[in-house]
């Protein structure tokens, strides 16, 4: 065998042909990802276009000018993540108040209660477009049950219907949880936790209760239900029949509710809008996610995933 022959399959040669080859694949492979991301733009690009053509927004459904009433649903958990944040609330109020035909507003709610913030982000934005267009009536429909931050909402309208049989009212504010530390002493299970903090581990299910935490605790829920009363007291004003159970926590049938003041009298949003405003046409403002936003929401999360990559700021192949 030669020395030539020798030479052409010694380790340093063989360690270059492989480098050489990983370099040419993640070429390859970042070329391929460029091709997607141009194509992902592209199509995004052909999307807004469209998008500015066609509108497909519900405010376009009637003339801006011609009389109508704005209606905007509140359904399910009051929450940050859910359809019934504050955030989307806002964005529906904005939609319906841009229109110079609008003359009255309905929030439709149909929800068991959920986050006090977003509740009270919630009634201050009916306060504000309140004072700001004193002319456009806001009302509240409670349909199924409009209970605790759901009433805390409706509360800030200028008037509240109801069913007969809705369930209406829950002014109160509640923590949950669990306590396993009979349990674990059961099973023999220690709980380990290490915190710097006296109060880090405040309330831990796993550890016995403290009786300091426990007053802190309740001490908070206090407040934020002072804070829910202050609000019902000055949306209901006169309306409203207290006693000892007013704010108590308990909620009442559409029926007790009137009697007590929480709610001004009987409507659907149909009925609502026939009879006492007497305007038929209605317009929902109710905020959606639109296709479009979801496409490109979902195309900009895969490209913020894939783009470091592709840009060679992530390790590639071989790496």
């Amino acid at each position: 065998m030669s020395n030539n022959s020798l030479n052409n399959n010694t380790p340093d040669s063989q360690t270059l042909l492989n480098q050489l080859v990983l370099e040419f694949m993640q070429e390859q492979n970042r070329k391929r990802k460029w091709r997607w991301v141009t194509r992902i733009l592209i199509i995004l690009v052909l999307l807004w276009l469209a998008y500015q053509v066609f509108d497909f927004s519900n405010d376009d459904k009637i003339s801006g000018t011609k009389a109508h009433i704005g209606l905007i649903d509140v359904k399910g958990t009051i929450d940050d993540s859910q359809d019934g944040s504050a955030e989307n609330f806002a964005k529906s109020l904005s939609s319906a108040y841009k229109k110079t035909g609008l003359k009255a507003v309905i929030i439709r709610i149909n929800s068991p209660g959920g986050s006090p913030v977003q509740a009270d982000d919630m009634y201050n934005s009916l306060a504000y477009y309140r004072n700001k267009h004193p002319d456009i009536k806001i009302y509240a429909v409670c349909v199924d049950i409009c209970a605790s931050a759901a009433y805390y909402i409706a509360a800030g309208a200028n008037e509240i219907y109801a069913n007969p049989s809705s369930m209406v009212g829950s002014i109160g504010v509640i923590y949950n949880g669990f306590g396993f530390v009979d349990t674990l002493q059961k099973l023999g299970v220690t709980r380990r936790l290490k915190t710097a903090g006296l109060n880090k581990g405040f309330l831990d299910p796993f550890l016995p209760t403290v009786p300091q935490q426990e007053e802190y605790l309740q001490v908070m829920l206090n407040n934020v239900h002072q804070q829910f009363i202050s609000k019902v007291k000055a949306g209901r004003g006169d309306r409203l029949k207290v006693d000892d159970l007013t704010f108590s926590g308990l909620f009442w049938t559409g029926g007790e509710a009137k009697e007590r003041g929480l709610v001004d009298g009987f409507a659907s949003s149909n009925q609502l809008a026939r009879e006492i405003i007497k305007i038929d046409t209605i317009v929902n403002y109710t905020y959606k996610e639109s296709v479009l936003d979801r496409v490109s929401r979902r195309i900009g999360t895969a490209i913020a995933d894939h783009l470091p990559t592709a840009m060679g700021l992530k390790p590639g192949i071989g790496a």
